[in-house]
């Protein structure tokens, strides 16, 4: 068996052509075609909110914070189980990360610790939707109303997926999605800041050009803004053309991907449901575009070896970010125990049937299932 990609980025020849379109216009920067993908990412949510593209899922959350003008001595809770992306977003905004832990079940952020952490420096909550799940995002929207914060969704691994019968990105403070390489849609890279706050929305549209008041529009009619002003601090964090055309085309297939991905991940609970060793991750996989598949086992480590020596790529999402030199804090129990166990199994487009039996078979080899 040849290599089994833990995940990739996975694109057909629409995507090519509307690549090669741009560079015909020869207008490759921020322009028309980003404005055609917001508007279509809007469409396609079925929202009033505004969608604003920026150029990764980071820059998203990090113009998110920016935007509510926060001090140097807030502190936004964000769970410690999260890609760094996370934690460096906040930072990079010149405010404090306060590493919380994750329920074991979800891998969700823990509102009970949350509450402990509380201060009266704290002004937000940055909920992660871990491998896609955002089912108890109501309760902490709840926690945030009762103490007075502001609510950004890190939703970088959501984008598709219905919570209460809604999607992801539809209501809520302050929605971010990624559209990475390997995210459920791609733009190459990017990101999406989407809220209906008429003040967050003036300054992501500034900051994401470089804090120059009022240029979007000046680029979505191919020109720029000569005679202008800047009064808040920006950044280069624009989509270009060329990525808003691979996300235009890979929105339209997201029905087909969704479809792959659910036939994957229900593949794997199917025929993994009766080893004991391995616990799957409590969430509702009919609702979601599962980005990643993770599984939990006490012999983590033994089986990560094992699997790489047979060819299949696997991974761990992701090393929480208190044990990290830049962020370190006290020790979250939880948290760490769960990073002891959690592995993530292929789970990408293009894995074939046969690849997926070869995972499932490989396992069930080392547990002697």
């Amino acid at each position: 068996m040849n290599k089994i990609r833990l995940s990739k980025s996975t694109i057909g020849q629409e995507e090519k052509d509307a690549v090669l379109a741009v560079l015909d216009k020869e207008f490759l920067g921020m322009g028309a075609e980003v404005n055609l993908f917001e508007q279509e990412i809007k469409a396609y949510l079925n929202t009033t909110k505004e969608v604003m593209c920026v150029s990764t899922g980071t820059s998203a959350l990090h113009l998110a914070v920016e935007a509510l003008n926060l001090n140097s001595d807030d502190e936004i809770l964000v769970p410690s189980l999260t890609y760094v992306a996370s934690f460096q977003a906040i930072s990079a905004a010149r405010v404090k990360p306060i590493a919380v832990e994750v329920c074991e079940d979800t891998l969700f952020i823990d509102l009970e610790d949350a509450k402990k952490k509380l201060t009266s420096k704290t002004k937000a909550i940055m909920p992660v939707h871990y491998a896609s799940n955002a089912k108890d995002i109501k309760k902490v929207y709840e926690f945030a109303k009762e103490n007075n914060l502001r609510v950004i969704e890190d939703a970088a691994q959501a984008f598709g997926c219905i919570n209460d019968g809604i999607k992801v990105g539809v209501q809520g403070d302050i929605i971010c999605f990624s559209f990475d390489g390997i995210k459920n849609i791609t733009s190459g890279e990017g990101g999406a800041v989407v809220t209906s706050d008429e003040n967050v929305i003036q300054r992501v549209k500034d900051a994401r050009l470089l804090g120059v008041e009022k240029d979007t529009e000046k680029r979505f009619e191919g020109q720029r803004s000569w005679d202008f002003d800047v009064k808040h601090q920006g950044y280069r964090y624009h989509m270009s053309n060329i990525f808003a055309a691979i996300g235009r085309e890979q929105l339209k297939k997201i029905n087909t991907i969704e479809k792959k991905r659910k036939e994957i991940v229900n593949y794997y609970l199917e025929n993994l449901k009766d080893i004991s060793q391995i616990k799957t991750l409590d969430f509702d996989y009919k609702s979601i575009i599962s980005h990643i598949f993770v599984i939990k086992t006490s012999k983590r480590d033994y089986l990560r070896e094992f699997l790489l020596s047979k060819n299949i790529e696997c991974g761990i999402h992701y090393k929480p970010n208190h044990l990290l030199t830049k962020y370190k804090t006290d020790s979250l129990a939880t948290t760490e125990k769960i990073y002891e166990e959690i592995l993530t199994l292929p789970c990408q487009l293009d894995l074939t049937k046969e690849e997926q039996d070869y995972v499932i078979n490989t396992i069930r080899e080392f547990f002697n299932a």
